[in-house]
């Protein structure tokens, strides 16, 4: 061990050209070595045994960024603020102090009356440096606890295909399926309709995409689905 610095935590995440060892160690999945150096070259977070250091990839994981809009879900209550999970390798924080908007007295608030254990939001990071766990505000426009409708998920790195070219796809979808769609760049979705019957569709849309989203074509088919899909619940309600 004497002959050999690590250079980052356990679960720490990095980017391709990162430095994260010197010394008597050897790299392993995602590494590359220069001489004594041992650099990441991909993104993931790191692990990492007296012997060896290996990244392991964030290709369904979500790397935060400051200015994202995230789904999260409460994990714990704590006595400044909560715990939420946003598919990330890092949990995020969210603070009594955001949610208030004034200063936090535990023993005059009793935080899971606001939000508790389970409970979805809609918030955006508003700080993360890879060293300490991203920071969350529910304090804008459309932010805050998530009440009825569903959830579903995409993998992230397919959100631009959800989107479309400025915006074409998501427009057909919320405009077609009248629902209410918002996306969280770590992949999570919530949908809101008229009706359980058109938030089904949505979700069956967004399956759609995850498995062909490199497939040409897909915007045109998505409006034939939805098209029928709406045909199949009139003939439905006519029986």
């Amino acid at each position: 061990m004497n002959n050999m610095s690590i250079l980052v935590e356990k679960k720490q995440i990095v980017l391709p050209g990162d430095l994260i060892a010197e010394g008597e160690i050897e790299g392993g999945e995602n590494t590359y070595s220069e001489e004594t150096k041992v650099y990441s070259s991909g993104v993931g977070f790191v692990e990492f045994t007296e012997k060896k250091i290996d990244v392991v990839a964030l290709r369904a994981f979500y790397v935060p960024k400051i200015g994202d809009t995230v789904i999260g879900t409460i994990i714990e209550v704590g006595f400044s603020g909560w715990t939420v999970d946003i598919k990330s390798p890092y949990t995020a924080i969210l603070r009594a102090s955001d949610v208030l908007n004034r200063s936090f007295k535990p023993q005059k608030n009793e935080l899971s009356e606001l939000l508790n254990i389970g409970d979805l939001i809609i918030a955006k990071i508003v700080s993360y440096d890879r060293s300490h766990n991203p920071q969350l505000t529910v304090n804008d426009s459309g932010l805050g606890k998530i009440t009825g409708g569903q959830l579903s998920k995409i993998t992230p790195t397919k959100i631009p295909r959800l989107i479309g070219k400025k915006g074409s796809m998501i427009s057909l979808i919320k405009r077609d399926a009248d629902c209410e769609v918002i996306i969280g760049h770590n992949g999570l979705i919530s949908i809101k309709g008229k009706n359980l019957e058109n938030e089904k569709i949505v979700i069956k849309i967004i399956n759609m995409i995850e498995k062909e989203a490199h497939t040409s074509g897909l915007t045109d088919r998505v409006a034939q689905f939805i098209k029928e899909e709406k045909e199949k619940i009139k003939n439905v309600e006519k029986t």
